[in-house]
């Protein structure tokens, strides 16, 4: 990672298609509890009357819209959001929703797989939680497997057939973030630019695209001493698609300049490589820990299509060029690019 590469102004271009899931990768879903039957799918929610602009406390238009739904149609939909809940959160256990009530639906258009947002509230102390409902994407799903498994975050999420339900992930948006709180007195900035630093390395080693500083939260974790952070993604659409290595590359994007700025100001070059081999030696214990699980996904994806021959081909030549290794080139898919920079950690070790 080089703090001083210049930003480009914008690597992706257009949205990408949405891969269906194929079946082995259903079956590997059904595996581990990533799947079971569910009691609504995404296109029963498009069924709503009416949208509203929804506005953040200042005034600010958020980019969602708040849906209404007539009333034979409403109580439905809430019904079964509340069960779509229990699934995700107790495994199906409904007397957790004793006391619950579907607050609001909101869906935002812009996003790639055009997401609803489900507000579920307790009645008895106003307390809520948000989970989304989706267009199941392969790659996504890919993303969010990977997550799980090699990162130090754990993903919520269920999907059957076309529908694809996530958890919410809680942190502050990274770009709100790098406006309100970067200047804070208390801020340890020394941890946070670590923390950029092994997210950067996360991202290049399993490919995960377009994290940009809208496309991640920073949970802030109070300790004794200081603060600690850590940034999690929040959208995997780009798992593995782009043909350039630099979409991989989070300190690329011009939105994450406040944070690379952070890294310039803050870390060194050897802090910044102790920093990128802790995270490769932290992916590597996590790859040996999950070896089976992680065996079994790259097979489920292995012979798929995630993206266009063209964008394989040239991220193949790249990541040869990045990693010093020819075998890269003659990759079948993208699924086997993502293995083979995985397996680079082992020859890096």
């Amino acid at each position: 990672m080089n703090p001083h590469d210049e930003l480009p102004e914008k690597m992706i271009q257009k949205k990408k298609a949405i891969y269906p899931i194929p079946r082995a990768l259903d079956q590997y879903l059904v595996r581990f509890s990533r799947s079971c039957l569910l009691p609504i799918d995404y296109d029963d929610l498009l069924r709503h009357a009416d949208a509203v602009a929804l506005y953040d406390k200042g005034g600010v238009d958020t980019l969602w819209s708040t849906l209404t739904y007539n009333s034979y149609d409403q109580e439905e939909i809430h019904r079964a959001l509340l069960e779509v809940y229990a699934l995700l959160r107790s495994e199906g256990d409904a007397t957790i929703n004793r006391h619950l009530f579907v607050d609001r639906i909101d869906l935002c258009l812009y996003g790639n797989t055009k997401p609803f947002r489900i507000r579920i509230v307790n009645s008895l102390n106003d307390n809520f939680e948000y989970f989304y409902i989706k267009k199941a994407d392969a790659s996504r799903v890919f993303g969010l497997e990977l997550e799980h498994i090699l990162s130090p975050n754990r993903i919520a999420f269920l999907c059957y057939k076309d529908t694809l339900i996530e958890d919410h992930v809680l942190g502050i948006p990274g770009d709100m973030f790098a406006r309100v709180y970067l200047g804070d007195l208390h801020l340890n900035r020394v941890r946070l630019a670590k923390e950029f630093v092994k997210f950067n390395e996360r991202c290049v080693l399993r490919l995960l695209g377009d994290m940009h500083s809208s496309n991640f939260v920073i949970d802030v974790t109070l300790d004794i001493d200081a603060n600690t952070y850590r940034i999690r993604p929040i959208d995997f659409d780009q798992q593995c698609y782009e043909p350039s290595i630099d979409v991989y590359r989070p300190h690329s994007y011009k939105e994450n300049a406040p944070y690379v700025d952070l890294v310039a100001t803050d870390l060194d070059a050897n802090s910044i490589a102790q920093y990128q081999r802790e995270e490769r030696a932290l992916i590597r214990k996590r790859m040996k820990a999950a070896s089976a699980r992680l065996n079994q996904l790259l097979a489920a994806v292995t012979d798929m299509a995630l993206a266009p021959e063209s964008h394989l081909e040239q991220l193949g030549r790249e990541l040869a060029e990045y990693h010093g290794h020819k075998e890269f080139l003659g990759a079948s898919s993208m699924a086997k690019l993502v293995q083979l920079s995985l397996s680079s950690l082992e020859q890096k070790a």
